[in-house]
C-alpha cells in the first residue's frame, strides 16, 4: 500500500521551479553561514545542501499553500496587485521567522560546528526576500500564462463541439425527411383546414428562423429556447399526434437563465429515434425546472432495433455544457423514465433573443 501526498500547486511547473529557485539558495545560503568549511569537503558540502534544501523546500510548500489561498480568496484580475501585496507581506514576516529557525538549529546542534551571528541573518534574509519577490511575480507570470493556454485549448474545443451541435441540429431540421414530412403536413392542413394551415406554417417559419439566427450562439436564453421549443413540437405534434406529448412547467422568473441553443431540441431528437410512439402508448415528455436545474424527463419504450440512436447528440449536450460552465449533464435512467438534468447557466452578458 502507497502513501500518496497531493501537495497544492500554483502551476504545473511548481517542482521544476522549486528545484530551479531553491538549490542555488540553499548553496547561497550555506556560503555566508560555513564560509570556506562548506567546500572543504565533498560530505559536509552534501550533507548541508541537502538539509539546507529540504528545509527551503519545506517553506517553498508553505508558501505556495498561501499564495494559492490568497489566489481563492481574492481570484479578480483586478485584485492582482492586492493578492501580490498581501503575499509578499506574509512572505516577508514568514521569512524572518523561518531563517531564524534555520540558523538557531544549525547553532543549537552546532551543525558543521556553526555559530550564530546576526550578520549571518541578514545576509540570509536579503537573499530570501528577493527570491520570494523574484518568485512571486514568476509563478504569477506562469499561472496566467497557463491559464491563457488552457482557455485557448477550451475555447476551440467549445468550437468543435459547437461545429458538431450545428451539424446535428441541421441533420434533424433541415433533411429531406423532416423537410418534407412538414410540407406534405402542410399541404394537407391546407385542404382540411385552411386556419390550422395557417399556424402551422407560422410555427414552421418560427422553427427555421431560430435556427439560422440562433445556430452561431453559444448561449440564448431559457426563455427564447423554450418558445422556439413550442413551435417546434408545434410541428411534430401534426405529424405524430396521440402519439406524442408535451408538458411544459417552467416558472417565468427562469426565462432569463441561458442554455446553448437547440439544447432541447436535440433532446427531443434524440428521445423520438430511441422510443416507440403510438396512439396507446404516446411518449410523454415533459420540462420542469427548479434550484437552478432543467429536467427534461421521458417515458422509456425502446425501439427493437437494440442499440442507442444518435449516442453523440448526448454526449455534444455534455461536452457544451462541461466547457461553458463546468458543470456536468446528469443522465438518470429509472422506473423506465429517463430523466436529463441541464445546469442553467445565469445571466452575465447580452444574449441572443
Amino acid at each position: 500500500m502507497t502513501l500518496e501526498v497531493d501537495i497544492p500547486k500554483y502551476h504545473t511547473k511548481d517542482s521544476m521551479v522549486l528545484v530551479g529557485s531553491m538549490l542555488p539558495l540553499a548553496v547561497l545560503i550555506n556560503y555566508f553561514l560555513f564560509k570556506e568549511e562548506y567546500f572543504a569537503r565533498t560530505g559536509n558540502f552534501l550533507l548541508a545542501t541537502m538539509t539546507t534544501f529540504c528545509f527551503l523546500g519545506l517553506a517553498f510548500i508553505t508558501y505556495g499553500m498561501v499564495a494559492i489561498f490568497l489566489r481563492n480568496r481574492f481570484p479578480s484580475d483586478k485584485d492582482l496587485f492586492k493578492r501580490i501585496g498581501i503575499c509578499l507581506s506574509i512572505f516577508f514576516l514568514m521569512s524572518a521567522v523561518l531563517i531564524s529557525l534555520l540558523l538557531l538549529t544549525y547553532d543549537y546542534f552546532n551543525f558543521l560546528g556553526y555559530h550564530y551571528y546576526e550578520n549571518d541573518f541578514i545576509k540570509s534574509y536579503i537573499s530570501v526576500i528577493v527570491i520570494n519577490i523574484f518568485l512571486t511575480f514568476l509563478n504569477e507570470g506562469l499561472y496566467r500564462f497557463e491559464r491563457l493556454k488552457a482557455t485557448a485549448t477550451e475555447t476551440e474545443q467549445l468550437k468543435t463541439e459547437y461545429m458538431h451541435s450545428r451539424l446535428l441540429g441541421l441533420k434533424s431540421q433541415m433533411n429531406p425527411h423532416f423537410l418534407f414530412n412538414s410540407l406534405n403536413t402542410l399541404s394537407s392542413l391546407i385542404h382540411e383546414d385552411a386556419e390550422r394551415a395557417e399556424n402551422f406554417l407560422d410555427h414552421m417559419s418560427k422553427v427555421y428562423r431560430y435556427l439560422l439566427r440562433n445556430n452561431e450562439e453559444q448561449l440564448v436564453t431559457l426563455e427564447t429556447e423554450l418558445s422556439f421549443t413550442r413551435s417546434y413540437f408545434f410541428l411534430l405534434k401534426a405529424r405524430y399526434a396521440e402519439g406524442l406529448h408535451l408538458e411544459i412547467d417552467v416558472p417565468a422568473e427562469a426565462g432569463m437563465k441561458r442554455i446553448p441553443p437547440l439544447t432541447l431540441q436535440m433532446i427531443f431528437e434524440h428521445s423520438l429515434s430511441n422510443n416507440v410512439l403510438s396512439k396507446d402508448n404516446p411518449l410523454q415528455l415533459a420540462i420542469t425546472c427548479g434550484d437552478g436545474w432543467l429536467e427534461v424527463k421521458n417515458n422509456i419504450q425502446p425501439r427493437l432495433t437494440g442499440g442507442e440512436e444518435n449516442p453523440e447528440a448526448i454526449e455534444n449536450i455534455k461536452n457544451k455544457f462541461r466547457l461553458l460552465c463546468q458543470q456536468e449533464v446528469v443522465v438518470i435512467e429509472h422506473n423506465n423514465q429517463r430523466i436529463i438534468r441541464l445546469p442553467l447557466i445565469p445571466e452575465r452578458e447580452p444574449v441572443t433573443t
